[in-house]
């Protein structure tokens, strides 16, 4: 799951743009590999987000071009993503040779400087870098740590006040004011901001754990653990909180949020990655989140999120590697084995994951997460039995279901209505609509299965219209109130949708099969076998082929007359 670490996304994703997600990469350099070869090589592993082979193709590019200028660049910018922060410090240096201006290799050697106790040298770093947003959002944080480390604190909050520019700055100025004001002594100062900082973010981990430490340390207990306590009331239960909840229950005292100016900018880098999560930022968020592990102490937190960022950037491998390393006894454990489970069945190794899942659950058997996952893996792999008594289990440990829960209930209906078991997968859709009314995704299944059956069908046509007002534009459901009307035997209106639905999705069999049925029913018979071929084509399911195959010989039989209690057809609940 994707933590509530930020102080303000919004912030930062609308400052950068960067490549968009492609396939994960891997592989190794052939022997004599030419300089070209080596350097498109690179670029292309690049664009795929394969950093650590195009890493090692442009390090070999190098070698044979050691001045290229556009090559020191790049191969300080995918070391810097691998985490190989001491290479790319050397990177660093050769790149302010010929950039004077470069931001990411200025934060790279100010922060090198902040760790050997050279605060000047390292602010004139972070001031070089301060240019765009981004930049001099950077800057500020990183210069008042700067400050910090001398001990200064009106010097500090001067390097923060510089963000007042900027109104969606204000939550990361608040909270490291207060944590620099708590670092350096300033009880008075750090709440103040502490406050504004909680105000300003209600939704923010990060501002929530400090906080709490915060007052904890203060002899103030009772108020940290209401601010716990109404943290996960406003959302899901998080382990973290959680965890600092039980442990000052116990009148545990925790150790300082922040022990440092270095593990304070760490902090800062953290801030900033965890906002950076979306496809125009993530790659430079991966970057701060790989120096973040390198000067913060939180290292679980980081290591989620670099699982969470490798995730995202569909780097399954890479994302098991950094959710291992969350020790055992952390409390994000579990979480990062549910992470593992889900990264190993996209990897399509299903049994690791479910072994996985089962061994989490055989410790933990109250994990609602890990039981919902369990069952999203068989269901995936069309396991429906196993799948529907998972479901069931989760739904057991909901003592009082809330709207947030509709989906179990709809994963549980379909899961029993692809075990034929219509009466059970009704009750659970229907569940599922009192807990979200107007769903469009529950609405379109019911519906269309009613409509498959031929049962309710006035209500069912109503859940279809509802859910394709809902989304015009998916052709699942545009094809579901298509084919209500073909049942219905309008067939006019039936053409208008199910063309629709084609557009949409040119290639999925079923939708094609529906097209090409109505076309038939209005003596557009030569169009219906064109159809009925090109859902051919598309690889439906076996039997699904077989029926297809029959139409394009044979055509469909006669027309039936619609009858409410009948059962039959053919379909596609998306």
């Amino acid at each position: 799951m994707m933590f509530r670490f930020a102080a303000s996304a919004a912030a930062v994703v609308a400052l950068l743009a960067a490549p968009a997600a492609a396939s994960q990469q891997s592989g190794e350099i052939p022997s004599g590999i030419s300089l070209s070869g080596a350097y498109l090589a690179g670029r292309s592993a690049a664009k795929d987000r394969a950093n650590d082979l195009a890493s090692d193709y442009l390090s070999r590019a190098l070698s044979e071009d050691s001045g290229n200028p556009l090559l020191i660049e790049r191969v300080f910018a995918l070391k810097l993503s691998e985490g190989e922060v001491d290479e790319a410090e050397t990177y660093a240096r050769e790149v302010l040779k010929f950039n004077s201006q470069h931001r990411m290799a200025h934060i790279v050697l100010g922060l090198a400087d902040l760790r050997a106790g050279r605060f000047e040298a390292a602010r004139k770093h972070f001031q070089a870098s301060s240019y765009t947003p981004i930049g001099e959002l950077t800057s500020s944080l990183l210069r008042a740590w700067a400050y910090a480390g001398g001990k200064d604190l009106n010097l500090a909050l001067k390097a923060l006040d510089q963000l007042d520019s900027n109104d969606s700055f204000a939550n990361f100025k608040n909270l490291h004011a207060a944590l620099i004001a708590d670092y350096l002594d300033n009880d008075i100062r750090a709440e103040a901001s502490f406050k504004m900082a909680s105000e300003g973010a209600t939704t923010s981990l990060r501002i929530a754990q400090a906080y709490g430490n915060f007052l904890e340390r203060q002899g103030r207990g009772p108020e940290a653990q209401k601010l716990y306590a109404q943290f996960n009331a406003d959302g899901d239960e998080n382990p973290l909180i959680a965890a600092a909840l039980e442990a000052s229950k116990r009148g545990a005292m925790p150790e300082p949020f922040i022990a440092s100016p270095i593990d304070g900018a760490g902090e800062a880098l953290f801030s900033l990655a965890s906002a950076m999560t979306d496809d125009q930022s993530i790659d430079v968020g991966l970057m701060y989140a790989q120096l973040a592990l390198q000067f913060s102490d939180d290292k679980p937190v980081i290591n989620t999120l670099l699982g969470d960022i490798f995730e995202e950037t569909n780097r399954e491998e890479r994302a098991i590697a950094s959710y291992e390393e969350v020790p055992d006894g952390s409390p994000l454990r579990d979480n990062s084995d549910i992470e593992i489970a889900s990264n190993l069945h996209k990897l399509e190794r299903s049994p690791e994951a479910i072994a996985r899942l089962q061994g989490l659950l055989k410790r933990d058997p109250s994990n609602y997460s890990a039981v919902v996952t369990l069952g999203n893996i068989y269901r995936s792999n069309e396991d429906y039995k196993n799948a529907g008594a998972t479901y069931e289990k989760a739904i057991a440990q909901l003592a009082a279901p809330a709207k947030e829960n509709w989906r179990v209930f709809y994963f549980a209906g379909i899961s029993y209505e692809r075990q034929k078991d219509w009466p059970k997968a009704e009750k659970y859709f229907r569940r599922a609509l009192e807990l979200s009314p107007g769903e469009p995704s529950v609405l379109n299944y019911l519906g269309y299965s009613m409509i498959e059956k031929r049962v309710n069908l006035a209500e069912a046509m109503d859940m279809v219209k509802k859910a394709v007002e809902s989304k015009p534009n998916d052709g699942y459901i545009v094809d579901s109130l298509g084919w209500a009307y073909y049942q219905l035997a309008d067939y006019e209106q039936a053409v208008v949708h199910l063309e629709r639905a084609v557009e949409l999705l040119p290639a999925d069999p079923i939708i094609g099969e529906h097209l090409g049925d109505v076309y038939w029913r209005v003596g557009r018979k030569l169009e219906a076998k064109f159809q009925w071929q090109h859902a051919k084509d598309n690889k439906p399911e076996p039997d699904d082929l077989k029926r297809i195959e029959d139409k394009i010989l044979n055509g469909l039989p006669d027309e039936v007359p619609v009858t409410p209690a009948q059962n039959g057809g053919t379909g596609n609940n998306g």
